[in-house]
């Protein structure tokens, strides 16, 4: 199986903050009063194109966990805005199933092309995951995965699927 791992941040090129600094500098110089962009959201989205495997026991370098984690390069990544059904193990056979669907559509939605990382609201769980909206073309795939009821919104736990 062949890996394609390209990661793009958004943020400025060292040349393109040199000179950002050199025109601030000018401009304070010069008595201008500006307002400075907010780019910690963007510096915190990053675009990503690689192809996604099952993961052996959750552990792996690109591949899907369940339904709601996945791992990219090694790291492990939750995604933000959903809650999926368990898998590592179910509480019964209605959340095996539905667990095993939406990991290997995760696996699908994931391999259909690049996708984008954004930090959710905080960086990483109590787990050590990294926690990111994953989106393409600016949509979900966690609402995508909501929308064919392999997952529901993330409110803030993790509630029964039996």
């Amino acid at each position: 199986m062949r890996t394609r791992f390209a990661f793009r941040s958004s943020r400025p090129s060292r040349r393109f903050r040199s000179l950002w600094l050199a025109a601030l500098g000018g401009m304070i110089a010069a008595g201008t009063s500006l307002t400075l962009p907010d780019l910690s959201k963007r510096a915190a989205a990053a675009e990503v194109h690689a192809t996604f495997g099952l993961c052996p026991t959750g552990s792996g370098r690109n591949c899907v966990v369940d339904g709601d984690t996945f791992r990219l390069a090694g790291e492990r990544i939750r995604v933000a805005d959903i809650d999926a059904p368990e898998t590592h193990p179910p509480r019964c056979a209605r959340e095996a199933r539905l667990g095993a669907a939406a990991t290997h559509r995760l696996r699908a939605l994931l391999n259909q092309g690049p996708v984008t990382l954004e930090r959710a609201d905080r960086d990483t769980d109590r787990y050590g995951r990294k926690l990111r909206i994953v989106t393409r073309n600016g949509k979900s795939l966690g609402d995508r995965l909501v929308e064919e009821g392999l997952a529901r919104r993330w409110q803030g736990a993790r509630r029964p699927w039996c």
